[in-house]
């Protein structure tokens, strides 16, 4: 079983900063991208940044120079530092990953339970 579990949400006022973490944990054989999604009420989930296996980012437009998405693959965490927050970017934070389990000959798409992201202005 593996589970992913997102943590450092909360409440901030605009031009703040917020640190999300994403534990990994279970029976990982190997990880590939891990990325972080976010949603707010009536709208799609959409992709905030990814990270490779090899350290390679993407980002979504609305985000760029403001946040960082950096992993620490020895302790199977993946992290988004958020900086100069804006209303916009209150949503639920989910932490997605693509991991290949030892029990599997495959990769799968793992979600974590989400964490709430508040910005006020």
């Amino acid at each position: 079983q593996v589970q992913l579990v997102e943590s450092g949400g909360g409440l901030v006022q605009a031009g703040g900063s917020l640190r999300l973490s994403c534990v990994a944990s279970g029976s990982i054989f190997r990880f590939d991208v891990m990325s972080w999604y976010r949603q707010v009420p009536g709208k799609q989930r959409e992709l905030v940044a990814n990270i490779t296996i090899g350290g390679s980012t993407n980002y979504a437009d609305s985000v760029k120079g403001r946040f960082t998405i950096s992993r620490d693959s020895a302790k199977d965490t993946a992290y988004l530092q958020m900086n100069n927050l804006k209303p916009d970017d209150t949503a639920v934070y989910y932490c997605n990953a693509l991991i290949l389990p030892y029990v599997s000959s495959a990769y799968s798409d793992y979600w974590g339970q989400g964490t709430q992201v508040t910005v006020s202005s």
